[in-house]
């Protein structure tokens, strides 16, 4: 038995959508009282800390409709059914940036709301970019790319431009590993 586990005793998928699912499960918690937990389920992700050969790290700003705003993120997105984490790693830095790298590394990877959601973002660094294209990125999606140093993005923290957990994790761990 995993520790504090809860036992699923009835799940009902509430809705199918084009990125998540949602359900619904009854529960046994570990003191044996019954509960119900809303969960998202989601395929996972991938995004990519990419740096330049002038040192800079490669970021998108766009519109995030939950936030109401634009954020600056790092590119990121969705894997496709069965797909590896490096390969849409590639796809996907390719997409939103235009650049491919010579060397993609994998950083980590981890749950973006265990509370509620099964989401796992893996995490790659990007290494020897070479600009291919202006990116394609899919019909409904808008960015801008944006190149920055270190001390930039730091104060894109501080003001609320960078946001979002996993860029925000990516810029700290880049400073860290690339500072040196």
């Amino acid at each position: 038995m995993k520790k504090f586990e809860e036992k699923t005793v009835r799940s009902e998928r509430i809705y199918e959508g084009k990125i998540i699912n949602l359900k619904v499960d009854d529960v046994t918690l570990p003191n044996g009282k019954e509960t119900k937990r809303e969960l998202v389920e989601h395929p996972g992700a991938v995004a990519v800390i990419a740096l330049t050969d002038d040192r800079r790290i490669v970021m998108v700003e766009q519109y995030r409709k939950a936030l109401e705003r634009s954020i600056v993120e790092i590119p990121a997105g969705k894997l496709e059914p069965d797909e590896k984490p490096e390969i849409c790693a590639r796809r996907e830095l390719e997409e939103e940036t235009g650049y491919t790298a010579e060397k993609l590394s994998h950083v980590q990877s981890f749950s973006t709301s265990p509370g509620f959601a099964d989401e796992v973002i893996h995490l790659y660094a990007a290494e020897g970019l070479s600009k291919t294209s202006e990116g394609a990125t899919e019909e409904d999606e808008f960015v801008e790319l944006i190149e920055v140093t270190f001390e930039e993005a730091e104060k894109m923290m501080e003001d609320g431009r960078i946001y979002d957990a996993k860029t925000a994790f990516a810029v700290l761990w880049a400073k860290a590993e690339w500072s040196k």
